[in-house]
């Protein structure tokens, strides 16, 4: 059993659940009385909106299912950050996550930080668009997979933190593999 601490800051940001907890539902994932956060999750039909009600201490869906994996947007409409304890197994093996067609909205599996296809085994077999969310706005970065490199300053692609979800745009749907274990 590991943990992982997440500073949601005030507003919206992207994250994404790093431990498998078992169900993941989104009432286990986020622990009791967790402040004024509302979740976006985003899959076929859109959006789906699910907004934690201080005054009855629920969620209203508390058993929508945020896997590793999945990203999704929260809005803290708290006064202040808010701090979030992940609690669960940390995935390993060999981990398949979904890049659909199109828009999707994606995270590493496993609570690792590092540059998204070097270090997160990130797949670039075609040209792929990622879009991050910080406190400045969105940083995009773009995939040539004609020139075979990412066109941030290094060229090396962007790098993704702990519980950090992000935008990814495809044009075919593919695969995120990877074989991993702690104790590598």
């Amino acid at each position: 059993m590991g943990y992982v601490n997440k500073s949601i800051p005030k507003g919206f940001s992207i994250v994404a659940n790093p431990l498998n907890n078992g169900g993941n539902k989104i009432s286990d994932v986020f622990g009791a009385n967790p402040g004024s956060l509302t979740v976006y999750t985003f899959g076929d039909a859109g959006f789906a909106i699910n907004s934690y009600d201080a005054d009855f201490e629920e969620w209203d869906d508390g058993d929508a299912v945020v896997a590793p994996g999945e990203g999704f947007f929260v809005l803290n409409s708290g006064d202040a950050a808010a701090t979030i304890t992940f609690v669960g197994e940390v995935p390993q093996g060999d981990l398949s996550n979904a890049l659909p067609q199109g828009f999707s909205i994606r995270s590493s599996q496993v609570p690792q930080e590092g540059k998204l296809d070097v270090d997160l085994g990130f797949p670039t077999d075609e040209a792929v668009t990622v879009y991050q969310f910080g406190a400045a706005g969105y940083t995009i970065s773009a995939y040539d997979a004609d020139f075979e490199e990412w066109d941030t300053d290094d060229a090396q692609g962007p790098v993704v933190g702990v519980a950090e979800g992000f935008w990814v745009l495809r044009e075919s749907a593919t695969n995120w593999t990877r074989s991993f274990s702690t104790s590598e």
